[in-house]
């Protein structure tokens, strides 16, 4: 047992046959990857609902030794919200952008991104029939890089399948979104849920209560990597020579800490700090991973849980609403709740 790996990577699954739940989706694609004609696919559903982790595992299936030479992942939010300081940190794009200084690069965020899904897509597999390109939080794409990939995908089927992953697929243009055999993703149940955690505690040498269990699914409402997370941060808090996760650790150490940065997210919000809120929303945004959607329910806990007056409790929890009604349709999640705060 060890504390030093991350274990919704240790657990991740390496085969479709390993994935926890949504069966009818798994097995339309062990279906389509056994047929030999796997079309384009659109993933959608909430965020870490096993999209990422289904397109992983489709490529082992393919492509087994050679996954890593036919199988190119994109995180579309990082080119679009964190547009050239990401597009330097990456080194696959440094000979496509000819330089490791932002302010050297001439091109648009678009024109690059162009140019680097070209390159990937019309370069052909020298041991498969196709390569695939996984492109995650495809939402973020903004209309300009939609229509471009629309027709990249047209251009380059012959040598490249797509596999796109949204949270919100109305974001998606319609003709990008018929491209390709939409498939849609959800949680797991409880029952499933705790069935995998106490396989998950039998291979790490560890024993959960009941309750505890209970209150890791109560957590994750179904969400699988948060549930390891949990149980690994539990874990992780354990005194030497113990190995039992409670209720009470769940609870005590674990869900504090995970409502850390929104509590602080709150607390510069009601002090008119906007400049703290923001940096609070990046670290939130890109640093922890999570959607602006996640980000408002745990505001919305907080604030429903604060001692502020019923008055300013109505109109905060408007003023959440308000911005996800908003962020439904909007490209960008950041603005959203920039704006959001600025009006607390």
């Amino acid at each position: 047992m060890t504390k030093n790996d991350i274990w919704t990577m240790k657990y991740r699954p390496h085969t479709l046959d390993e994935i926890i739940g949504n069966e009818q989706s798994v097995t339309t694609i062990h279906r389509l990857v056994h047929s030999n004609n796997l079309p384009h696919l659109v993933f959608h559903g909430p965020v870490n609902s096993g999209k990422a982790s289904v397109a992983f595992a489709l490529a082992n299936e393919l492509y087994g030794e050679g996954y890593e030479r036919n199988f190119t992942y994109f995180n579309a939010s990082d080119f679009f919200d964190q547009g050239k300081r990401y597009l330097v940190r990456d080194k696959r794009f440094i000979r496509i952008i000819g330089t490791d200084d932002p302010k050297k690069i001439r091109k648009s965020v678009i024109s690059i991104f162009k140019d680097i899904i070209n390159k990937y897509a019309g370069t052909g597999s020298i041991d498969a029939n196709y390569k695939v390109i996984f492109i995650d939080n495809a939402e973020s794409l903004n209309l300009d890089s939609q229509h471009a990939l629309r027709r990249i995908m047209e251009k380059y089927t012959a040598t490249c399948r797509f596999i796109l992953s949204t949270t919100q697929p109305s974001r998606l243009i319609q003709p990008l979104r018929s491209r390709g055999l939409q498939l849609f993703f959800t949680y797991v149940s409880d029952a499933k849920l705790i069935e995998y955690m106490n396989l998950i505690a039998v291979r790490e040498g560890l024993t959960i209560s009941d309750d505890g269990l209970d209150a890791i699914a109560y957590h994750s409402k179904g969400n699988v990597a948060k549930a390891l997370l949990t149980m690994q941060c539990a874990f992780l808090s354990l005194q030497p020579g113990n190995f039992e996760i409670s209720q009470q650790m769940v609870y005590e150490t674990v869900l504090v800490e995970t409502l850390k940065d929104t509590i602080q997210l709150f607390e510069s919000a009601l002090a008119g700090d906007i400049m703290a809120a923001r940096k609070i929303i990046d670290k939130l945004l890109i640093e922890k991973g999570l959607s602006g959607s996640a980000i408002l329910e745990q505001l919305h806990g907080i604030v429903i849980a604060s001692s502020e007056p019923d008055e300013n409790i109505a109109r905060y929890v408007n003023n959440i609403a308000k911005a996800d009604f908003l962020m439904s349709g909007a490209f960008s999640d950041r603005i959203q709740l920039e704006a959001m705060v600025a009006n607390f």
